[in-house]
């Protein structure tokens, strides 16, 4: 073996130490990243949720039969909300209870609660401060007479 060939062999095993950590270098980044940026959101239990699910349908199936509709709107100039609340055939709910929540779904931050004010007619209307931009849950949660109607819409709200 030449002395020139020996000496670049003896450079093979520290390539392959080399490779090895940018590889691992690489990963602990990835990882880290992941970690961090993780929203945590989850369903609490969801191994009891998992075996209540027939339940869980059932009521949701139940709690749509009355056939309400939420129309919703968002006004950006003024920061509003509202809500269009009508029966199966399309004439306005009078007389119900609605309560609006905003959940932004992509981190962990305390659902903003929206005072609405019943403006007549099955129409509902209020206020909130939005942190941010973007994609928000709007739950809606309507009540009349021993009955409840709840739904959930996805918004991108300015």
């Amino acid at each position: 073996m030449s002395t020139a060939l020996a000496s670049r062999s003896r450079y093979i095993p520290w390539l392959f130490v080399a490779g090895f950590a940018v590889v691992i270098s690489v990963n602990a980044i990835m990882i880290t990243f992941a970690v961090s940026s993780f929203s945590g959101l989850s369903t609490p239990k969801p191994r009891d949720r998992g075996l209540r699910y027939n339940t869980i349908v059932a009521a949701q199936q139940s709690q749509d039969a009355p056939g309400w509709r939420v129309d919703t709107a968002w006004r950006a100039d003024a920061n509003r909300l509202e809500l269009a609340v009508s029966d199966a055939s399309g004439r306005p709910l009078t007389a119900a209870r609605v309560s609006a929540e905003l959940v932004r779904p992509v981190e962990k931050r305390a659902p903003i609660g929206v005072a609405l004010d019943d403006l007549g007619n099955g129409r509902f209307g209020g206020r909130a401060e939005l942190p941010a931009r973007g994609n928000w849950d709007l739950d809606v949660v309507v009540e009349r007479d021993g009955q409840r109607f709840a739904v959930t819409r996805r918004m991108f709200l300015q």
